[in-house]
């Protein structure tokens, strides 16, 4: 694993504070990252070469993606310009984390605790896995540009924030095909996932996966454990393959997922994360995780349809509109009442 650079050696993660009460809105420190003094987005160069958001950027050059020639600090400078957005999905999440030292045609790394040599400015959270080393959360833009000094590509977060970290707020599911099938029928999965959810009262909203699918999210007001939340992404997922058994399936495998779409609802279980919206992919053409509108749904191309090469232009039509306008605000919850309703449909 790639040594940390002196300077950041210098620079010890920070310790988390005890956790604030569950019902203080995390709004207020998102403004609060969001509207800190930051260095240009194309940083600054120094005797020892770019510098971003206080960070000294080392292989600069290096080439991350053989496949679309995308170097180390072309990486960088995107998370550096998407940071605004970002951490509004990233900050307070225990996040997981993908590292690649020697780029996508090299050895690569899922890390979800803090090691050694540790990733600088990130906050540390030793009481959230006990038995283990600290999980982190990556709270601000200095923070976020040194995890991709050290070779981090992508991110990862729970479903929960470090402040109420037994109850999940929100639940995913993971829509994940066949390759063999044409895109149609993950807007069509994807549709029917919406359907099912807006017929029991949850709104809900998507994404591109950045890879070859489709995530739908679920904002809840924190108050279910992670079990209650489990069992009724499974309900969901069932009743789906249930539903469309020609279509989908909501069993993990393969040969389950042969000419279907796997409604993954394993990522609802303490400790597993989904890749975090805005972040990049460690795949052959270094496709993102972009949210979408469902009525942009239709026009959608693929899961990696947004990529580095392209991004800059989604960035800019969504300084014009938010495709989730509506998710901080969404207000709702799940029930033991709407599982057992799923359980008992008879379908």
């Amino acid at each position: 694993m790639q040594h940390a650079p002196k300077q950041q050696q210098a620079s010890p993660a920070r310790k988390s504070r005890r956790p604030r009460p569950a019902a203080q809105d995390t709004a207020a420190e998102v403004s609060r990252i969001a509207s800190a003094p930051r260095s240009p987005s194309r940083g600054r160069h120094t005797g020892a070469g770019t510098e971003i958001a206080g960070v000294p950027i080392t292989s600069e050059r290096r080439v991350i993606d053989p496949a679309s020639g995308i170097h180390k600090l072309d990486l960088v400078r995107y998370y550096a310009r998407a940071a605004p957005r970002l951490l509004r999905h990233l900050a307070g999440r225990p996040v997981s984390v993908v590292r690649a030292p020697r780029g996508l045609s090299g050895d690569m790394f899922f890390q979800r605790h803090n090691g050694r040599p540790p990733i600088p400015w990130v906050t540390e959270h030793e009481d959230l896995d006990p038995g283990h080393p600290p999980l982190i959360t990556i709270d601000t833009r200095a923070a976020l540009i040194g995890a991709v000094q050290m070779d981090v590509i992508e991110l990862h977060t729970w479903n929960a924030r470090a402040t109420d970290i037994e109850r999940p707020d929100r639940v995913v599911f993971d829509l994940d095909p066949d390759p063999a099938l044409g895109w149609d029928r993950m807007i069509e999965a994807a549709e029917m996932t919406r359907a099912l959810l807006h017929d029991l009262g949850l709104e809900s909203f998507c994404k591109t996966s950045g890879g070859k699918g489709l995530h739908v999210v679920v904002p809840l007001v924190p108050q279910a454990d992670w079990e209650d939340a489990k069992a009724f992404a499974r309900a969901v997922a069932q009743h789906l393959a249930a539903t469309a058994p020609t279509q989908i399936t909501a069993t993990m495998g393969p040969e389950h997922r042969r000419k279907r779409i796997f409604v993954d609802y394993l990522r609802n279980a303490r400790g597993a994360s989904t890749a975090v919206a805005y972040g990049v992919r460690a795949r052959s053409g270094m496709g993102i995780s972009v949210p979408i509108s469902w009525a942009e749904l239709g026009n959608t191309t693929g899961g990696a349809q947004w990529t580095l090469h392209n991004i800059d232009e989604r960035l800019t039509a969504l300084a014009r509109t938010d495709p989730w306008a509506g998710y901080a605000s969404a207000r709702q919850q799940i029930t033991a009442e709407l599982t057992i309703g799923l359980e008992g449909s008879g379908k």
